[in-house]
Order: C-alpha cells, then sequence, then structure tokens
C-alpha cells in the first residue's frame, strides 16, 4: 500500500531525538508523503528546513487555534509574506477550539477568519482543526469560502461532514477510528463516499489502538487504512488508492 499522512507533526520537539528513525519506519511500511501543519510563526523555519530536506515532505503554515497565546500581532502579516517563498501546500493548521470553558471564542473567530481569507487570495487549500465549533466553522466557510481542504480529526455529525464535501473538503481519519469503543465514528467512516475520506496520525498525538498511552507515528497510518477497510468491508489496497488519490487531488498534486 503506498499512503500519505495528511496530518503529523513530524517537526515538533517530540521526535527530535529520533526523527530520521521514524521517517524511515514509516517509508518501510508505505507511508510515501507527510504533510506537516504548522501551529505557530515561532516553529515555521524548522518545519519549512525539514521539508527542504525530503522532497515527500509538504509544509503547511499556519496559526493554530489552541495556541492563542503564541501568536503575536504580526503573525498573519508573516504568514502573507511566507507564502511567496516558502511555497507551502495549504494554510494550516487553522480553525476553532471551543472545548475549553474559556475559550476566547470572539479572537479564535477573528483568527481563522483572517487566515481564511490568506488561503482564498492564495488560492491554497485549508487543514481545518475544529473541536465543538462545527457550526461556526461552516458558517465561517460560507462566508469565506476556500478551494478546500481537510477536516482533520472529524468529529462531527454526518449531515455536518457532507456539509463539509460539498464545501469542497475531504473528512480525515486517524487513530481514534481504530479503537473499537468509537463506534460513532466508525459508523461515520462507514457512511461516507470513499472520495472523500484521507488519512492522517495527527503523530506525536491521537495514537493507534495498538499503541496506546504511547507516542504516535506516521509509521502507523496503515493501522488505520486497515481500519477503515475492515469496517467499510473494502479491499485495504482499494482503500489505500482511493485515499491516497484524495490527498493527491487536495494537497500534493
Amino acid at each position: 500500500m503506498i499512503l500519505i499522512d495528511t496530518h503529523c507533526h513530524l517537526d515538533v520537539d517530540a521526535f527530535d531525538a529520533d526523527r530520521a528513525e521514524v521517517l524511515a519506519a514509516a517509508r518501510a511500511v508505505g507511508v510515501k508523503s507527510i504533510i506537516v501543519p504548522g501551529i505557530d510563526a515561532a516553529g515555521w523555519d524548522k518545519l519549512l528546513g525539514l521539508c527542504a530536506s525530503d522532497a515527500e515532505l509538504y509544509p503547511a503554515l499556519g496559526l493554530h487555534p489552541v495556541y492563542l497565546e503564541r501568536h503575536a500581532e504580526g503573525d498573519l502579516a508573516a504568514l502573507e509574506q511566507r507564502l511567496a517563498t516558502a511555497k507551502p501546500v495549504a494554510i494550516g493548521e487553522i480553525g476553532l477550539d471551543f472545548h475549553a470553558k474559556d475559550a476566547d471564542r470572539d479572537r479564535q473567530l477573528a483568527l481563522c477568519r483572517a487566515q481564511l481569507r490568506i488561503a482564498r487570495e492564495a488560492r491554497l487549500p485549508v487543514l481545518l482543526h475544529v473541536r465543538k465549533a462545527h457550526e461556526e466553522m461552516l458558517r465561517l466557510l460560507t462566508e469565506t469560502p476556500v478551494i478546500g481542504g481537510t477536516a482533520h480529526a472529524f468529529n462531527g455529525s454526518l449531515q455536518q461532514a457532507q456539509r463539509y464535501i460539498d464545501l469542497g473538503f475531504c473528512i480525515g481519519f486517524g487513530g481514534m477510528l481504530t479503537f473499537e469503543r468509537s463506534r460513532r465514528l466508525r459508523r461515520l467512516a462507514t457512511e461516507l463516499p470513499l472520495e472523500a475520506i484521507v488519512l492522517e496520525t495527527d503523530a506525536p498525538d491521537l495514537t493507534v489502538a495498538s499503541h496506546q498511552y504511547q507516542r504516535n507515528s506516521p509509521a502507523y497510518l496503515p493501522e488505520v487504512a486497515q481500519t477503515l477497510a475492515a469496517v467499510r468491508a473494502e479491499e485495504p489496497i482499494r482503500v489505500a488508492a482511493q485515499t491516497t488519490a484524495n490527498a493527491r487531488r487536495l494537497l500534493v498534486g
């Protein structure tokens, strides 16, 4: 199987000690390409340097909604300036996260809206992080349409998933799908068209069932693919081929 990990934070400190080994292990099991999303401006140089070292590592640049305290006033302008030289494949990881009771919703909305405008002007897809805020996110996408992207680690309803798909998005499934207790998520994975699904790990977070409580890795992406095939009663090779084609269409080209 040839797979693409559409969301993996390979640049973060958790991989500093053994990044080359992690990447080699992923390649050994068929994970050919990896999209590496940015989360704050301070990390963009490291991320871009990593991706420049390997033609199958693709950068995305963005300002994550959870880390508002890390974002400075000039970061949006810096993001626009970076697009001319960095050539990211997407704007991300961006979005809305209203899970915490004290979430600064107004600031998150303003930050997300601004990054959607940047993505639209640059004609780039977006990598969305959305938690407890799908209706608000869908409203923003209607107000500021972009050319599509991925709804990463999707946890909404079938109806919301379909609305994202109608807007040009694919739905991302990762390690949570591999847990038998994820019945609602597994049911959703059977209800969506395979042409609207991409695979991801979100490593080092959200690991697969076989490595529970351990650091996640892009090398575990085949377990997500195998689980998706099993719950859909489809051949793993077909699931791999279609999800890889979806990722290429949206992000890699």
